[in-house]
C-alpha cells in the first residue's frame, strides 16, 4: 500500500494507511506499557515491601537505642538526602564540578542519557542549562544521524563486495561481463535491512560485553549489573543507579577515562541506530497487520468477494446479484481494484484493457531486451518505493534511502 492510500475494504471508516499505522502503533504501545507494569510490578513490588519493612525496623531500634526521637531522626535524613544530591557521599567521591567533572555531565546532558548524579543547583546554572541543553542535544541527534548513515553505507560497500564475489563464484554471471562487472556493480542493489539489524545488534552485544568485562574489575560490579548499565547508558535511559567513573581515584585513572568515554559514544551511536532500524521493522509488521485486518470488519466486502467479478466481466445473472446489492454493474465494490487479483478464466475484457495490457508486456519485453545486449545486470529492488517506505525524515529518511525494505510480496 502506498501512503495515503485507503485501507480496502474499510472506505466506511475513513482511514488511510498512515492513520491507521499510527492508531494501531498508539494501542500496540498501550498495550505494552500495561504488560510491562503488570510484570515489573509482580517482580519488584515484593521486594520493594521487604525493604521498606527492614529500614522502619532500623529507624526504630536507632531511636530506641540511641534516645533519639523519629521526627528529630527523619529531620538529619531529609538533610542527608539533600547533601546526596549535592554530590556529597560518604565515601569519597571526584569532585563534581571541576573542569573533567563538568565536562562528564555535559556530556550526559547533550547525549540526553542524564544520570541525575550531578544537577545544577544554582538559578544561572539552571538557565544556562536549558538554552545549552537545547542546542547540544539538537546538535548531537543530528551527529547520530550521520554516523547512521555512515554506518549504512558502510555495511552496504561491504555487503554489496561480499554478494559481488558470490555471484563471481557461482557462474552466474554472463561471460562477456566478468573482467568489467565491477562497472555495472549490480545497480539498485542495496542491503536487507534484516542483514543490517543483525549487523548492529552483534555490534551492539560486542561493544557491551567488551565495556562490562573493563567496568566489573574497575567498579566493583557484578558482571550482570555492568551489563545492565551498559544498556541503560546506551539506550540513554540513564537511570543513575550505576554510573561509571565516579570514585576519586582509580588505577590507570587516564587511560579508564579515556576508555569510558569511548565506550559511551561508539555504544550509543551503535544503539541508536539499531533502534532506528528495529523501528523500520516494527513499521513493516504493522503494514502486514493492516493488510490483514483491512477487511475483517467489513462483512459486506467479504460477502461480496465471494460471487462479484470484477468490471467488464460478462457472466450469467451477475447484473441481478449487483442490483440486489445496490451497485450498478460499472461501479467498483468496496474491495474493488484494477491492480488486486486476477480475471477468472473465461471472462470477456474490453479492447482498451487489451491493448493496455499488450501494451505494457511490450514495454517490459523491451526493457528486458535491452539490459540483456547490453550485459547490465537486472535490478533486484526497484520495487521497494512501493512498498510504503518511501518517504520520512531525519533518521527514517535515512534508512529508508539506504536500505532495501522487505515487501510484502518477500
Amino acid at each position: 500500500m502506498m501512503p495515503g492510500q485507503r485501507l480496502r475494504g474499510c472506505r466506511s471508516l475513513h482511514l488511510n494507511e498512515d492513520n491507521g499505522r499510527f492508531a494501531l502503533l498508539a494501542l500496540l504501545i498501550l498495550v505494552y506499557l500495561l504488560c510491562g507494569a503488570a510484570v515489573f510490578s509482580a517482580i519488584e513490588r515484593p521486594s520493594e515491601l521487604r525493604a521498606h519493612g527492614r529500614w522502619n525496623g532500623t529507624l526504630h531500634n536507632f531511636s530506641e537505642t540511641f534516645n533519639i526521637s523519629l521526627q528529630e531522626l527523619n529531620s538529619f535524613l531529609r538533610e542527608y538526602e539533600a547533601a546526596i544530591a549535592a554530590g556529597v557521599r560518604a565515601d569519597a567521591l571526584r569532585a563534581r564540578w571541576d573542569f573533567t567533572g563538568a565536562f562528564y555531565f555535559v556530556g550526559t546532558v547533550v547525549s540526553t542519557i542524564g544520570f541525575g548524579m550531578t544537577t545544577p543547583v544554582t538559578v544561572a546554572g539552571k538557565v544556562f542549562l536549558i538554552f545549552y541543553g537545547l542546542l547540544g542535544c539538537a546538535a548531537t541527534i543530528l551527529f547520530f544521524n550521520l554516523f547512521l548513515e555512515r554506518i549504512i553505507t558502510l555495511l552496504a560497500v561491504v555487503m554489496k563486495a561480499v554478494r559481488e564475489r558470490r555471484i563471481r563464484n557461482s557462474g552466474l554471471l554472463p561471460p562477456g561481463i566478468h573482467h568489467d562487472f565491477s562497472a555495472y556493480s549490480l545497480p539498485g542493489w542495496k542491503p536487507s535491512v534484516y542483514h543490517v539489524m543483525l549487523i548492529l545488534g552483534l555490534s551492539a552485544i560486542t561493544i557491551s560485553c567488551c565495556a562490562s568485562a573493563m567496568y566489573s574489575p574497575v567498579e566493583g560490579w557484578l558482571y550482570l549489573d555492568s551489563l545492565y548499565f551498559c544498556f541503560v547508558t546506551f539506550s540513554t535511559i540513564g537511570f543513575g543507579d550505576f554510573v561509571s567513573s565516579q570514585s576519586a581515584a582509580y588505577e590507570y585513572q587516564s587511560l579508564y577515562r579515556v576508555a569510558n568515554f569511548f565506550f559511551m559514544l561508539m555504544g550509543v551511536c551503535c544503539i541508536y541506530s539499531l533502534f532506528n532500524v528495529i523501528s523500520i521493522v516494527i513499521k513493516q509488521v504493522l503494514n502486514w497487520m493492516l493488510e490483514k485486518m483491512s477487511c475483517l470488519f467489513c462483512q459486506r466486502c467479504n460477502k461480496a468477494n465471494a460471487f462479484l467479478g470484477r468490471r467488464n466481466a460478462i457472466r450469467p445473472g451477475s447484473k441481478n446479484r449487483q442490483a440486489r446489492l445496490g451497485h450498478s454493474p460499472d461501479s467498483d465494490g468496496p474491495c474493488d481494484s484494477d491492480n488486486e487479483g486476477r480475471r477468472l478464466s473465461g471472462e470477456m475484457i474490453s479492447m482498451k484493457d487489451l491493448a493496455a495490457s499488450n501494451k505494457v508486456s511490450l514495454a517490459i519485453m523491451q526493457k528486458q531486451l535491452s539490459e540483456s545486449a547490453n550485459g547490465y545486470p537486472r535490478t533486484v529492488c526497484g520495487s521497494s518505493r512501493h512498498n510504503g517506505f518511501s518517504g520520512g525524515v531525519g533518521a527514517l529518511g535515512i534508512m529508508n534511502n539506504r536500505l532495501a525494505e522487505t515487501s510484502n510480496s518477500r
